[in-house]
C-alpha cells in the first residue's frame, strides 16, 4: 500500500510547562541571560558552529525558537571552545538534551575548496574570521557534550550530520567513511530540515519516554542490534539489481529453492523474502550493502547509492539499514512536508533578525548578505547530481502564503537597521518553483523519479508561474520598498514556458546581471548533472534579451560553469571553452565540482560508474576527473583569457592535436606569446619563455578582462 502523507501538526503539542517563561527576546547565550529571564536551567541547548544569529536563515535560530515556542526552554552555545569542555557547560546541564550541528554549512566544505586547500575566511563567524570550528564539527562537539555532562542525550543534526547518515564516500580523507551516527556516538540523528522531528522528540522526552524507547520518528536515524520482529525486510537487490559480479561471490544472490542466506560480513544468517504483490510499506525495511562491502566494492557503493536515493519520496519511502560491524544504522522514512500554515508560522515567529548582541560590532558576512533578503519556498525537485538539497530537504516544494511573504517584508521595512527600500532576494533552493507541484497528488505519492525535469519536464508537473509573478507584483507595491530583486538561481528551463513571469522578472527585479546556472555545454558532463540542454539556455537568454530590450534597460547574464564534473573529458572543457569564447564571457570566477557526501554524483565520482541507470559490473563506465593537474586544467578552460593559464592550455592544446587553436587571430584559444611575469613563471616552461621574449611585432596584447563573467560588448 501507499503511504499516506499525514503527520501530527506541527504546532498541535500541548505547550511544555516552561512556555509560562513566555517569549525571550533572544535565546541566551549565557548563565547572566538566563537569570534574567528567570531559568534556573536550560531544557535543550543547541551546539552550533555558526556564530548566534536570530534570524530564520540560520539553523539554530528557527529551530530554537521553534522549540520555544513548544515551551521549552532554549540555550545557545555557539562556537565553543572544542579543545576543553568549559565552553560545553556554560549553560548548565540540560534537562532534556543537547542538540548539535555543525552550523549551516558542512564544516569540512567550510574549511577547505575543492583542491583541499584551507579556506582564509569563515562567512559564519564574526568578522569572517577562519578556525572558529573543527574539521568534522558534528562529532567533536558531540564528544565534548559527552565529556561535560554524562548521561545527557545527544541529538546531531543539520547538513552535516543529514549528508553522513550513511556509509558514505569523504573527498578529503578519500576513503568511504561510516555513517556519522556511530563515529559521533549520538543518540539520535535528525535529517533534514527535521521541525516536525525535533518537536515530536522534545515532547515524548519530555513525557518521560526514553531515547531507548524512541525510534519511530520520521526524518531520524538510529543505531539497532537487529530489526525488530513483524518488519519485512528486503534485499536491496530486489529494488534494484546491481547486475551480475563474476569476480567474487555475490552476497545478494538468492539461493534457487528458498530465501536464506549468510550475510557476508557478519557470519550471520538472515531470511531475505521475495517481495509480494501486496506488502505493507510502512513495515518493510530495505537492507542495504554493508559498511564493510560499500568500503571493498564500488560497484556495491553504487548500487546502495542509487537505491538510497530511489528511497526520498515522502510518500513511498521505506526504511533503510545498512549494517556497521556488529551494528545497523536504521534510517526512518523521510518527514511530512510542512504544510504553507505550518511554514508561515515558522517565519513569522519574533526573530530579531540580528547577530546576538554579545558579538558587538563584529561583522558577519553571511547575515549581511541575507538580512533583507525573504525565503519564500523550501525543496527543489531538480535532482541536480552535484547538489545537497534533494538529500537534505527533499524533492517537495514547501511554499509560504504570499500575505505571510508580505508580512515579514514588512517587518524586515520597519525593523532591520539599515533597510534602504531594497529586498535583495525573494527566494530558496531555486527562484521559480513556488508552489509549483505534482498535478496529481497520487501519482506524486508514488512517483520514484530522480528529478522532475529531467530528462525533460514531467507531463504531469505544473508550469504554472502565476502565483509567483502575482507575489513579485504585490511585493513591489508594498509602502517603503523601491526595488525587489531575486538573487536565488533560476531554473530557466521552467521559466521559459510562462512568458508572463519572464517578463515581471526581467523588467523589474534584475539589477543589471542576472546569475543562472547551465553548468555546462556538451551533452555528456550535462547528463552527468541532470541538467538541460544548452538548448533551454538559447532560448531564455533570447527571451532575457528581447524583455530588456523592451524595458528599455541593458542587463546581463551571468552565466556559472562546473569544471572537472564526473563525466567530463578534455575535449568537452575545451568545446565548452569556444562556447565562451564564441560568446563573450569571461567568467572571473569559476568553480570546480566538490563531491560532497551522499551525492550521486560523488558516486560517480569515487566508483567510476553511473547511479542515474542500474549499476552493472560490467556496464557503463564514465571518465572521472580526478588528479590535481587535470583538476586545474579543466578550470584553466573555464579561465581561458587568464595569461597565468596559457602555458597549460597551449600544452593540453597539442597533447589534444588543436594546435590550431594556439595563435593570435580572433577565432584562436589561446595565444601564441606570453606575458613577462605571467604563466610560464617559476613552471619550467621554457618554450613559453622563448616566446614571450620575441619581437614587440610578434606580439598581441592580451584581450580586456570583463569581472564576473559579463558578456563583452
Amino acid at each position: 500500500m501507499t503511504r499516506t502523507r499525514t503527520a501530527v501538526g506541527l504546532f498541535s503539542h500541548r505547550p511544555y510547562r516552561a512556555a509560562r517563561f513566555g517569549t525571550a527576546p533572544l535565546l541566551p547565550m549565557s548563565r547572566e541571560e538566563m537569570d534574567e529571564l528567570g531559568w534556573d536551567s536550560c531544557d535543550i541547548i543547541i551546539v552550533t558552529g555558526d556564530a548566534y544569529v536570530d534570524h530564520p536563515s540560520f539553523g539554530m535560530a528557527i529551530i530554537g525558537r521553534l522549540l520555544e515556542a513548544q515551551g521549552f526552554r532554549v540555550g545557545i552555545i555557539a562556537q565553543p571552545a572544542w579543545t576543553a569542555v568549559a565552553d560545553f557547560r556554560r549553560l548548565g546541564r540540560p534537562n532534556l538534551f543537547f542538540a548539535v550541528t555543525a552550523g549551516n554549512m558542512d564544516s569540512m566544505v567550510n574549511h577547505y575548496t575543492a583542491d583541499r586547500r584551507i579556506r582564509s575566511n569563515d562567512a559564519y563567524t564574526p568578522d569572517g574570521e577562519s578556525g572558529r570550528r573543527p574539521d568534522r564539527a558534528v562529532i567533536v562537539y558531540t564528544q565534548r557534550a559527552r565529556e561535560a555532562y554524562k548521561g545527557v542525550p545527544v541529538v546531531i543534526g543539520g547538513i552535516e550530520a543529514s549528508l553522513r547518515r550513511i556509509a558514505h564516500y569523504d573527498y578529503w580523507s578519500d576513503k568511504v567513511r561510516r555513517s556519522i551516527l556511530p563515529d559521533a556516538k549520538a543518540d539520535l540523528l535528525l535529517y533534514g530540515n527535521a521541525e516536525r522531528a525535533v518537536v515530536e522528540l522534545a515532547h515524548r522526552l519530555a513525557a518521560g519516554e526514553s531515547l531507548q524507547q524512541i525510534s519511530d520518528i520520521r526524518g531520524t536515524a538510529l543505531m539497532r542490534q537487529q530489526i525488530p520482529q513483524q518488519w519485512l525486510e528486503i534485499d536491496s537487490t530486489t529494488v534494484d539489481q546491481p547486475g551480475g559480479i563474476a569476480a567474487r561471490p555475490d552476497p545478494y544472490a538468492e539461493a534457487p529453492a528458498c530465501a536464506m542466506k549468510a550475510s557476508q560480513d557478519a557470519g550471520r544468517v538472515v531470511a531475505f523474502h521475495r517481495r509480494p504483490r501486496h506488502m505493507d510499506r510502512a513495515r518493510s525495511v530495505v537492507r542495504l550493502p554493508s559498511y564493510e562491502q560499500v568500503v571493498a566494492d564500488p560497484v556495491l557503493y553504487a548500487h546502495a547509492s542509487r537505491v538510497f536515493h530511489l528511497e526520498t519520496n515522502p510518500g513511498n519511502a521505506r526504511a533503510l539499514v545498512q549494517r556497521h560491524g556488529r551494528r545497523e544504522v536504521w534510517i526512518n522514512p523521510p518527514p511530512i512536508p510542512l504544510t504553507t500554515r505550518e511554514l508561515d508560522r515558522l517565519y513569522e515567529f519574533p526573530y530579531t533578525r540580528q547577530p546576538h548582541p554579545a558579538y558587538g560590532e563584529s561583522r558577519h558576512p553571511a547575515w549581511e548578505m541575507i538580512r533583507f533578503s525573504i525565503p519564500i519556498m523550501r525543496g527543489c525537485f531538480g535532482g541536480c547530481t552535484f547538489c545537497s538539497i534533494t538529500e537534505h530537504e527533499g524533492r517537495i516544494i514547501q511554499s509560504r502564503s504570499e500575505q505571510s511573504v508580505i508580512r515579514e517584508i514588512e517587518t524586515v521595512r520597519d525593523t532591520v537597521p539599515g533597510f534602504a527600500g531594497n529586498i535583495s532576494d525573494l527566494g530558496g533552493p531555486t527562484a521559480n518553483m513556488y508552489r509549483l507541484a505534482c498535478e496529481d497528488p497520487k501519482i506524486e505519492s508514488a512517483c520514484r523519479r530522480l528529478s522532475c525535469v529531467f530528462p525533460d519536464i514531467c507531463r504531469h508537473m505544473s508550469t504554472d508561474h502565476a502565483p509567483l509573478t502575482r507575489l513579485y507584483r504585490r511585493a513591489r507595491r508594498v509602502k517603503g520598498v523601491k526595488r525587489v530583486f531575486i538573487a536565488s538561481g533560476l531554473r530557466y528551463d521552467l521559466a521559459i514556458r510562462d512568458l508572463e513571469y519572464l517578463k515581471e522578472l526581467i523588467t523589474h527585479h534584475v539589477g543589471g546581471y542576472l546569475k543562472i546556472a547551465p553548468e555546462h555545454t556538451e551533452q555528456g558532463p550535462l547528463e552527468m548533472m541532470m541538467k538541460p540542454g544548452i538548448g533551454s539556455y538559447d532560448r531564455f537568454k533570447q527571451l532575457f534579451d528581447r524583455f530588456s530590450r523592451e524595458a528599455g534597460k541593458k542587463q546581463y547574464l551571468i552565466p556559472y560553469f562546473i569544471a572537472a564534473h564526473p563525466g567530463t573529458t578534455d575535449r568537452d572543457m575545451l568545446n565548452l571553452a569556444l562556447w565562451l569564447k564564441h560568446n563573450g564571457f569571461r567568467p572571473d570566477q569559476v568553480q570546480a565540482f566538490l563531491p560532497t557526501p551522499l551525492a550521486i554524483a560523488s558516486a560517480m565520482y569515487h566508483t567510476g560508474r553511473n547511479p542515474l541507470r542500474k549499476v552493472n559490473r560490467n556496464g557503463e563506465q564514465i571518465p572521472v576527473v580526478r588528479g590535481l593537474r587535470q583538476r586545474r586544467l579543466h578550470k584553466a578552460f573555464l579561465r581561458y583569457h587568464d595569461p597565468d593559464n596559457w602555458p597549460l592550455l597551449r600544452e593540453a592544446l597539442k597533447r589534444m592535436g588543436r594546435v590550431d587553436l594556439i595563435g593570435n587571430g580572433k577565432h584562436h584559444l589561446v595565444p601564441a606569446w606570453q606575458p613577462a611575469g605571467s604563466g610560464a613563471k617559476g613552471r619550467g616552461h621554457g618554450r613559453d619563455k622563448a616566446i614571450a621574449r620575441t619581437s614587440g611585432a610578434e606580439r598581441r596584447r592580451p584581450e580586456k578582462r570583463f569581472r564576473g563573467g559579463r558578456k563583452r560588448r
